[in-house]
């Protein structure tokens, strides 16, 4: 987890404002007019890099190099930044440790940017991994966008993400592209927040935390605004095999929900609650808070003082830490409309997971909060490609349907668990359709472990490739229906 509260840090917004949108000068220039340079220390690339984009149009890096980067870039609307071959960014403390190579300028005042490029960037991290939050509470990416329209990020490599930030961060985002990169490392790979209309394509990972994360909710340290995430096309991944990084997700889908500020409700760490005709988060407990008699453990606090005030954080009720989100209201986020197709699964880990987070950082469901629907998730050629047994989903939250298509399966199941306090997780219809499976034995196709759980299950035009194998389906304390093709399932 990174730091509860902001570092200061004086960022000059008047010029960043007025130096913001279209330039007059615009046009095509190379940055090293600016005097951007493989020779130049970190500090002096950063202002000359900073001016050059200050003046929009295209940038161009052509000279290969290395070039030392001290500081934060800011890049405002209509400006394309291209690196050309052999052109590495390496992150270097110069100036202390720092969070975000690139931030679009918008991010600082939350208003839009649009019409931005990034082309060619090869990152070396260079070990300066540290989530400070001096810009954005909640922002942590390496290359970080903030509300901003029209975004493209193509030919991006990073080899050595480390343990604390993602790689790529957008937040608050419409028409966002993100095609053709190579991301090894501990963290998140793509990391995004609410937004619509995405496409992400051409990519390989080899991470020990999320490949993908689809994380309509969050820790108060890992987003900074909560909001639907919806309209996406992931296609053409390979998440890659290394059992030296292992660990999260191939892609994590995650809701959440909350309700309005009551006194004495309790709270933990990274709850949410609509207050006053706004969003705050908890951003940490006193620390002598202790563990409530519903909490399993985890510390709880009662608030009695109703946050109201309109911006940055605050202390309440004995040490009780606050952030003011947003002022755009909302109970319940999640996920809508994704297709997922041409994934290649390498790596031996659940592959996707439709989640809810419960935990002594984040939980995502607070109890009698409206119940959120995630809906129509879509897999369309996925791959399986190892032979040790994982799920191949996990659902924790409540969805009303998953298409599986030709799709690939081996030892993996598709499993229903419970991790919120929900009276009722509803309907999942889930079709899987000219689905191949690769198994030469029974497999548990279905396990469900929620309580009056309905899952409708439907298989068709199926291939087995083993006169061995055999389906099965473990409803547990719920209700699964089966029209099915395959052998243990269909009906003689």
């Amino acid at each position: 987890m990174c730091p509860s509260t902001c570092s200061a840090r004086t960022i000059d917004l008047a010029s960043l404002t007025a130096t913001n949108g279209k330039s007059p000068n615009g046009g095509t220039r190379d940055a090293s007019t600016f005097g951007f340079s493989p020779n130049a220390s970190g500090t002096d690339n950063t202002r000359a890099l900073q001016q050059a984009v200050d003046r929009a149009g295209t940038i161009t890096v052509s000279l290969p190099g290395t070039y030392k980067i001290a500081g934060t870039v800011f890049i405002g609307s209509n400006t394309t930044l291209i690196f050309g071959n052999n052109v590495f960014l390496e992150k270097v403390p110069e100036n202390g440790p720092f969070s975000h190579v690139l931030l679009n300028k918008g991010a600082l005042t939350r208003t839009f940017d649009d019409h931005i490029t990034i082309e060619g960037l090869q990152l070396v991290v260079n070990g300066v991994d540290k989530c400070l939050f001096h810009e954005v509470y909640g922002l942590r990416g390496q290359i970080a966008f903030f509300h901003v329209k029209d975004l493209r990020i193509e030919h991006f490599r990073c080899q050595d993400l480390g343990r604390a930030q993602y790689c790529i961060q957008v937040c608050a985002f419409e028409n966002l592209t993100i095609d053709d990169v190579d991301i090894k490392g501990y963290k998140d790979g793509i990391h995004l927040g609410w937004g619509k209309h995405f496409h992400i394509s051409n990519c390989r990972f080899d991470t020990g935390d999320d490949a993908i994360a689809l994380n309509a909710h969050d820790y108060t340290s890992g987003t900074p605004e909560l909001g639907w995430i919806e309209d996406g096309l992931v296609e053409h991944v390979r998440d890659l095999a290394d059992p030296a990084i292992n660990g999260g997700y191939f892609c994590r889908v995650l809701a959440g929900a909350w309700i309005d500020w009551h006194a004495g409700m309790e709270v933990q760490p990274s709850d949410t609650v609509v207050s006053d005709g706004r969003l705050y988060r908890i951003t940490g407990l006193p620390k002598d808070a202790a563990a409530g008699p519903r909490s399993g453990g985890i510390p709880v606090w009662k608030s009695d003082t109703p946050p109201t005030f309109l911006s940055g954080t605050s202390t309440l009720d004995g040490g009780l830490g606050w952030l003011m989100l947003q002022t755009a209201v909302t109970h319940s986020v999640g996920v809508r409309n994704v297709t997922f197709r041409d994934i290649s699964l390498e790596k031996k880990r659940t592959a996707f997971s439709i989640h809810f987070d419960n935990d002594k950082y984040s939980r995502s469901y607070y109890p009698g909060a409206e119940i959120p629907l995630q809906k129509n998730l879509v897999l369309d050629n996925v791959r399986v490609g190892y032979d040790d047994k994982a799920d191949f989903m996990q659902i924790l939250t409540p969805i009303d349907s998953v298409t599986i298509r030709n799709c690939r399966l081996r030892n993996n199941s598709i499993a229903f668990l419970s991790n919120a306090p929900l009276a009722d997780y509803g309907l999942t219809k889930l079709k899987m359709i000219d689905c191949v499976f690769d198994y030469p034995g029974q497999l548990e196709l279905i396990r469900n472990a929620i309580q009056h759980k309905t899952v409708d299950l439907q298989t068709t035009g199926s291939t087995v490739t083993s006169d061995k194998f055999s389906a099965t389906v473990s409803a547990g304390g719920g209700e699964i229906t089966v029209g099915s093709d395959l052998p243990g399932l269909k009906k003689p």
